[in-house]
This record gives C-alpha cells, sequence and structure tokens, in this order.
C-alpha cells in the first residue's frame, strides 16, 4: 500500500506505541482493580449493596429508575460519537483546508494529504470502537433490568426452599458491573483520541500525549478523591 511507504518510521512507532499503551492499560485497570483499590471495584461493591437492597424491596420502581438513568449516559454517548463519526466523514471531504490549517501551526509537522486522511481515519476507527462499546453497555443495562424484573418478592426470599436471596444479588450486581465496564472502555476510547489528535502535530506529540492520557486515566481510576471517599 502506498499509505505504508508514505508514512515515516516515526509515525509507525508512534502509533504503535499509542496501540500498545491503550491495550496495556486496559489490561492493567481490569487485572490490578481485582486485588488493589479502584473506582470500578469499589462500586462493584455499592452494586452488590444496591442489589442486596433490591431484592428486599416492594415495589421495585425505584430500582427500575435508577436502571434507566444509568443507561441513559451510555445512551448519550451513543448518540455523540455518531455525530462525531459524521464530522471525520465530513472532514474527509474537506481535507485540504483541515491540512492547511494544521500547517499554519508553528511546530506541526508537514504531512501529504494521504498521510493526514489516514490520520483521520484513525481516529474514526476509535469512534467506531467506542460506538460498539457503548452501545453494548446500554443492551447490558435492558439485562440488569430484567435480572431486577425477575426477581421473586421479598416474602419469598423469607421461605424455605426458594433459591437464595444473595444467588440473585450477586448475579444482578455482576451484570451492573459488566455494563459499567463496558461503559468504562467506550469512554476510555474518548480519551484516548484526544492522544491521536496530536499526531496531527508531530509523532512526538502523539507519544507524549498517549503517555499524558494514561497517567490520567491511572490517577483518577486509583488515585482520585473521589475513589477515596467511596473508601470511607
Amino acid at each position: 500500500m502506498k499509505i505504508i511507504q508514505l508514512l515515516p518510521w516515526a509515525d509507525w512507532f508512534a502509533l504503535g506505541f499509542f496501540v500498545l499503551v491503550w491495550v496495556a492499560y486496559t489490561l492493567f485497570a481490569k487485572h490490578w482493580s481485582d486485588g488493589q483499590h479502584s473506582i470500578l471495584a469499589m462500586t462493584n461493591r455499592y452494586r452488590h449493596l444496591w442489589m442486596l437492597q433490591t431484592t428486599a424491596r416492594d415495589p421495585r420502581m425505584l430500582d427500575g429508575i435508577i436502571t434507566q438513568t444509568l443507561s441513559a449516559t451510555p445512551a448519550f454517548f451513543c448518540s455523540t460519537t455518531i455525530l462525531i463519526l459524521g464530522g471525520l466523514f465530513a472532514l474527509l471531504g474537506t481535507t485540504d483546508k483541515a491540512a492547511e490549517l494544521v500547517r499554519e501551526i508553528p511546530f506541526a509537522e508537514q504531512t501529504p494529504m494521504l498521510v493526514f486522511e489516514f490520520k483521520i481515519l484513525v481516529l474514526v476507527v476509535i469512534f467506531v470502537y467506542s460506538f460498539f462499546r457503548f452501545s453494548w453497555s446500554m443492551r447490558q443495562y435492558t439485562f440488569v433490568a430484567l435480572l431486577i424484573g425477575a426477581m421473586p418478592p421479598p416474602s419469598s426470599f423469607e421461605n424455605e426452599g426458594v433459591v437464595n436471596r444473595t444467588h440473585y444479588a450477586d448475579r444482578a450486581a455482576a451484570m451492573t458491573g459488566l455494563a459499567a465496564e463496558t461503559f468504562n472502555g467506550g469512554l476510555r476510547a474518548y480519551y484516548f483520541s484526544f492522544a491521536a489528535l496530536g499526531w496531527f502535530f508531530s509523532p512526538m506529540v502523539f507519544v507524549l500525549s498517549t503517555m499524558l492520557v494514561a497517567g490520567i486515566l491511572y490517577t483518577r481510576e486509583f488515585k482520585s478523591e473521589v475513589l477515596m471517599l467511596l473508601q470511607e
């Protein structure tokens, strides 16, 4: 392909570094939260407490409202992502003006038009990935609503021979945690899309912005004030 010949090795290194950091941080955040305190791990505890309360609540209208409110956030990001993708595809039709604007920035490197379009396509891939994460999170919240709706009445949990109350709470809390983790993956793609914007200036800016975004994500997920409040 012509893009392989036009794209300098420094850009390929920066792109590979970007993908490596994103994948490595995702795996790190997933496994590190199992043994360490993180926002996801702490909120999962609250989700379990919520579902325990749900098994004892009748009627469960409040839980349905909470689930609907939680699903509204990924729905908002889904529609926003579609608008962003539309803007990026529109930008592909006016790359001349966009590239000219970037060239006027003093520290921005001059790139061929094909390379500029390739960078836009990388952003398209990132937002397509985030769209699938957000839409899957929405569906998972509908499954949470189904689990809540399928719960027996609170009185039946007190009778012998009925499926254990904790079993229902664990299953519903695990599903809610999966929905939150999926949403977190889509939101993480938004963060790394800002790092990808640095590629339009230079490979070095791309690498630095990738490291900066990874540091911000780590701080917010493992060292934030919100996490300290949740631990209290």
